[in-house]
């Protein structure tokens, strides 16, 4: 029963923007790190950020200044707010959650493609 659903994907311009939202069901996020991986086609599935529970943030060099990652633990939701989007940020999107030392779950993937 435990399940997380993303959403926000869908195509945007070079410079635009995007929110992309992860739902949680069957588990409470107060206690888990989270955070987005992407994979874009061919290439393995690489981090994006992360955030922990006690709020602290991570980010990969190419996005830094530009996503934003938030935990919204009452809503039991987590979102990565995407702004100034390149057609590099083009990828599967795919939120995870997991409790320390132990293995995550993920979100079924939610598509976003900066171009023109």
């Amino acid at each position: 029963q435990v399940q997380l659903v993303e959403s926000g994907g869908g195509l945007v311009q070079p410079g635009g923007s995007l929110r992309l939202s992860c739902a949680a069901s069957g588990i409470r996020l107060t206690f888990y790190f989270m955070g987005w991986y992407y994979q874009a086609p061919g290439k393995q599935r690489e981090l994006v950020a992360a955030i922990a529970p006690d709020g602290s943030t991570n980010y990969t060099d190419s996005v830094k200044g530009r996503f934003t990652i938030s935990r919204d633990n009452i809503k039991n939701t987590m979102s990565l707010q995407m702004n100034s989007l390149k057609p590099e940020d083009t990828a599967v999107y795919y939120c995870y959650a997991r409790l320390a030392g132990r293995d995550a779950t993920w979100g079924q993937g939610t598509r976003v493609t900066v171009s023109s």
